[in-house]
C-alpha cells in the first residue's frame, strides 16, 4: 500500500518561542493554515527558563539586597527571604504566562502539533503521528546549555538555567561554572536571597567581551554582596564525594558545595530536526545556516532567533519575526538593518547597544568616546547609586551616536534613550541641547554629551 500523502499547510512553525508565536498568530489571522510543532511547554526558553521565571526571582533578590544596602541612607532592615515563597511566585507566573501562550495560539486557529518534530522531505515535517508539507516552514527551536567535557560532569547531578527554578529551596553553598550573563544573574541573586556563591570562570575577567571596567564593576559589585570569584580557573574534574558535590581545579584546589550551576555557554536545538532531510545546512556549532533574509540553503525554510545563530536575547527573536513578516509580505528586511542593545539584569545593571569604541574601530569608523561616571550625576549621588557610569561613542567625521554602555541602577531602562537616538541617526548636538529633568539619572546624558565639547586629550 503506498504512503499517505503529506497533509499541506501554508505555514510551519517549530516552536512556540517569543519569535515563532507572533508569527504563526500573524499568519493564522490572515487567513493562513499554519501548523505549529511544539514538543514542550508553550512560550519557549524565555517564559519557561529564562527571561521570565529569572527576572522574578531577580525581583526578590534584588529586593533584598536593596533593603541591606540602605543603612547609608540611615535605614536599618532586618531582612528575611522566604525561599519558597519566592520560587512558588515565579512557577506562577510562567505557568500563566505558558497558559496564555497557548491560548493566544488557539484562539488565533493555529493548528497545535504537540510533539517533537522532524524533517522527512523538503519542507516535510513529521510528528505526533502527522506529516505535513508546508510552503514555508520556519524554525523557532532555540537553545540549550552546553555542558562542557569535563571528567565526571556529565555524570553527576547539576543545575541548569532549565532546572534552576524548579528548585523548592536554594542550597546551602552553591558554586556556579561560568562568569557570563546567566552565572552572574542567578549567582548574585542566589547570594542575596541565601546561599554562599562562587563563581568559577575560565578567563582573567568576567563578561570578557564587554570592556574591562564593565567587568570590574560588577565583579566589585557581586563581590562586595559576598559573593567569590576564582578567575583563569580549568576544571578538571566533578564528583559526589561525601555527600558534597566537589569540583577540581588544575592548580589543585578543591571547591565543595551542595550544588553546582553550569552557565558555560548554548547549544543549539537542532539534533533531533534531521535538518539533512531537508538539505538546510548547519554551521560548525550546530546552528541552523541563514542568508542575510534568515532563509536556510533550502528555499523556503527558515530561521530565528539564536538557533539560527542569531544574539541569544528574546528581544531579537521577536524582531526576527517582524523582518520574517516583511519578506513574507514581499518587502525583504535584512537581519542586521537594526541597532544590537541588550542588558545584564545585575546590580548595577549593564545595558549595551550598538558599537564600543574598539568595535567601531575595527570596522573602520573613526570613533570616539567619552565617559561620565556615576558620581557627577545629581540623582546617584542622592540616591546612593554611584556605582557606574555613563559611556558614548560617537562617528567623529558625522557626529552620529553609533553605541553607548551604561552600567548604573536601571540601565536596560536607560540604554533605550540612546537606541533611539542611534535609530533616528542622531548627532551627539541633538543629546547636548536636550533639556532632561532634573533630578534623575537621565538628566546625566545631555553632561555625558557636552563632554565631546572638549578636546580628546584635554
Amino acid at each position: 500500500m503506498a504512503a499517505a500523502s503529506p497533509e499541506h499547510a501554508d505555514l510551519i512553525v517549530i516552536g512556540s518561542g517569543q519569535g515563532g508565536v507572533p508569527l504563526a498568530t500573524a499568519l493564522a489571522h490572515q487567513g493562513k493554515r499554519v501548523v505549529l510543532f511544539e514538543r514542550g511547554p508553550f512560550g519557549g526558553s524565555c517564559i519557561n527558563v529564562g527571561c521570565t521565571p529569572s527576572k522574578s526571582f531577580l525581583a526578590s533578590a534584588h529586593t533584598a539586597g536593596r533593603a541591606r544596602a540602605a543603612v547609608p541612607l540611615g535605614v536599618h532592615a532586618d531582612v528575611r527571604v522566604d525561599q519558597r515563597a519566592v520560587f512558588e511566585r515565579l512557577r506562577r507566573i510562567r505557568t500563566n504566562w505558558s497558559g496564555l501562550t497557548e491560548r493566544r495560539l488557539r484562539d488565533a486557529g493555529v493548528e497545535i502539533v504537540p510533539a517533537e518534530a522532524r524533517f522527512v522531505d523538503v519542507r516535510t515535517l513529521a510528528g505526533g503521528g502527522r506529516t505535513i508539507r508546508a510552503d514555508r516552514v520556519v524554525i523557532d527551536t532555540g537553545t540549550s546549555p552546553r555542558i562542557p567535557d569535563i571528567a565526571g560532569l556529565r555524570e553527576t547531578p547539576v543545575l541548569t538555567n532549565l532546572t534552576f527554578f524548579d528548585q523548592i529551596e536554594l542550597p546551602d553553598v552553591l558554586l556556579v561554572l561560568g562568569g557570563g550573563y546567566i552565572g552572574l544573574e542567578l549567582g548574585q541573586g542566589a547570594r542575596r536571597i541565601g546561599s554562599a556563591v562562587t563563581i568559577v570562570h575560565g578567563h582573567d575577567r568576567l563578561l570578557e567581551r564587554e570592556e574591562p571596567d564593565v567587568s570590574s564593576i560588577v565583579q566589585q559589585a557581586l563581590q562586595d554582596d559576598g559573593v567569590r570569584f576564582v578567575l583563569n580557573a580549568t576544571v578538571t574534574s566533578v564528583a559526589r564525594e561525601n555527600g558534597r558535590l566537589c569540583v577540581h581545579l588544575a592548580d589543585g584546589q578543591v571547591l565543595e558545595g551542595n550544588a553546582l550551576l553550569v552557565a558555560t555557554g548554548r547549544t543549539p536545538n537542532t539534533a533531533a530536526l534531521d535538518l539533512a532531510a531537508s538539505g538546510i545546512d548547519c554551521s560548525g556549532n550546530g546552528s541552523v545556516r541563514v542568508d542575510d533574509y534568515l532563509q536556510t540553503t533550502c528555499p523556503g525554510v527558515y530561521a530565528l532567533g539564536d538557533v539560527a545563530g542569531q544574539p541569544a536575547f528574546t528581544h531579537v527573536s521577536f524582531e526576527d519575526h517582524r523582518r520574517l513578516l516583511s519578506t513574507f509580505a514581499g518587502s525583504p528586511r535584512r537581519r542586521d538593518d537594526r541597532v544590537l542593545s541588550y542588558a545584564m539584569f545585575t546590580e548595577p545593571q549593564v545595558g549595551r547597544t550598538g558599537h564600543t569604541e574598539a568595535s567601531a574601530r575595527a570596522a573602520g569608523i573613526a570613533a570616539r568616546s567619552v565617559t561620565l561616571p556615576l558620581s557627577e550625576v545629581a540623582r546617584a549621588t542622592e540616591w546612593n547609586l554611584l556605582r557606574g557610569f555613563f559611556r558614548l561613542v560617537v562617528d567623529e567625521r558625522t557626529d552620529r551616536i553609533i553605541g553607548a554602555t551604561f552600567v548604573s541602577y536601571e540601565a536596560g531602562e536607560l540604554i533605550h534613550v540612546m537606541v533611539a537616538h542611534i535609530e533616528a541617526q542622531a548627532t551627539w548636538h541633538v543629546l547636548e541641547r536636550s533639556m532632561y529633568i532634573h533630578p534623575t539619572l537621565a538628566e546625566g546624558l545631555p553632561s555625558l554629551a557636552e563632554l565631546l565639547t572638549k578636546a580628546p586629550n584635554a
